[in-house]
C-alpha cells in the first residue's frame, strides 16, 4: 500500500558529505530521514525557498524534457529499501499509459519540488515500516 508523504525538512551541512531530507506522513504521525547528496539537497532547498535560477538546472531540464516529449509527471514513489539504500520511481503518464522510471529518491524528490504545487510523494508501507 502506498502512503502519501510530504517533504518536512531539509538539513544541509557544509561540513558533512551527506545531507538529510525528512519525509512526513500527510495523514499520520510517521516520518523518516533519507540521506542525500549536496547537489540534490540544494536543488530541493532552492525550490522550497522559491528561488528560480535564470537558466535551467538539472531537475528543471528533466521536467522540461518530460513535458516536451508529451509526458506528464504524475507523482514519485519510494518503492524499496535494501541494505540502507532507498529506491524510487518517477511515474509519468504518456499517451494514456503510466510509465515508471527508475530514480534515486533524492532526484525524484527534487523533481517533485520543481512543480507548483509540488508533486505527490508516496512511500510503500513496507519501506516506512523498515525505516522507522
Amino acid at each position: 500500500m502506498l502512503v502519501r508523504m510530504e517533504l518536512a525538512r531539509i538539513i544541509i551541512s557544509e561540513i558533512n558529505d551527506q545531507q538529510v531530507v525528512f519525509l512526513r506522513e500527510v495523514e499520520g504521525d510517521r516520518s523518516f530521514p533519507i540521506l542525500i547528496g549536496i547537489f540534490e539537497a540544494t536543488s530541493i532547498d532552492r525550490r522550497v525557498q522559491g528561488h528560480v535560477p535564470p537558466r535551467p538546472l538539472t531537475h528543471d531540464l528533466l521536467k522540461s524534457v518530460i513535458h516536451e516529449l508529451g509526458g506528464e509527471v504524475q507523482d514519485v514513489v519510494i518503492t524499496n529499501l535494501v541494505e540502507h539504500t532507498y529506491y524510487a520511481v518517477i511515474r509519468i503518464r504518456q499517451n494514456g499509459e503510466l510509465v515508471e522510471i527508475d530514480s534515486r529518491p533524492s532526484d525524484a524528490i527534487a523533481l517533485a519540488a520543481h512543480f507548483d504545487p509540488h508533486l505527490p510523494i508516496y512511500v510503500d508501507e513496507e519501506v516506512i515500516d523498515a525505516a522507522t
